[in-house]
């Protein structure tokens, strides 16, 4: 499934949303231009948790920073851009730019920690904003709960254009982030492609409890024409 669009309209310029689908855009570019370069850029910025915990890691916890900034292909950058222009315009008019530029880098911080306490001896480094993401995407879970997903299903190579309630396409999303963790602890997060399951579990948990502490006490609930109510 691939999301398109969600039925909210964001009332107010996502500035800070525009700002980090742009940073890891030109980030991403840059790392491509230095050619095999980009590879020790990412052992170097991304998070290697068994290089961390030794205390030999020259940038240190900064790391935590560092690595939600880069990506590892075209497909991983688009997926997460695309997350984030579809849920992070509504989530930061809920917020405020501020708060929901907090609740982002607060996710992907849990996110990398949660992460290393289930990877301590991994020696592969973790990179993406896939965690910080994940907080975002809580947080329109907890906002929006009966907005609709647009969504792309390649059924028999044919396209299907599908309306999905928000609380099912998310809550079916962390479900499968969560049950694919528990078989990487089983199996061994390598037999599963490498994925950081457990950095996602811990972006959208920290974000499940940092969006009610940061939403805006005075917000002016507005009317939505293309939202479906209540909410």
């Amino acid at each position: 499934m691939i999301p398109l669009q969600d039925t909210v309209r964001s009332r107010s310029l996502p500035v800070v949303n525009w700002a980090l689908i742009a940073a890891n855009i030109l980030i991403f570019f840059l790392m491509v231009s230095t050619g095999r370069g980009a590879e020790r850029l990412t052992t170097l910025f991304g998070i290697v948790p068994a290089r961390l915990l030794s205390g030999n890691d020259p940038l240190g916890w900064l790391t935590l920073v560092t690595s939600m900034f880069l990506h590892g292909g075209w497909a991983h950058l688009f997926s997460n851009v695309l997350a984030l222009y579809i849920f992070g315009d509504n989530v930061e008019d809920r917020l405020g730019s501020g708060r929901y530029l907090l609740l982002y880098l607060f996710s992907g911080l849990a996110a990398g920690i949660v992460h290393i306490v289930f990877n301590p001896t991994s020696t592969i480094p973790a990179i993406g904003a896939s965690g910080a993401i994940s907080g975002v995407l809580a947080a329109y879970f907890l906002f929006f709960p009966t907005a609709r997903v647009i969504t792309l299903v390649p059924l028999f190579f044919w396209p299907w254009f599908v309306e999905i309630p928000a609380v099912v396409y998310l809550g079916f999303w962390f479900v499968s982030q969560l049950l694919n963790g528990v078989l990487s602890v089983v199996v061994g997060a390598q037999a599963l492609g490498g994925v950081a399951w457990w950095a996602h579990v811990g972006g959208f948990a920290a974000g499940l409890v940092l969006a009610p502490l940061l939403k805006r006490r005075r917000y002016v609930r507005r009317v939505y024409v293309d939202e479906y109510f209540p909410w």
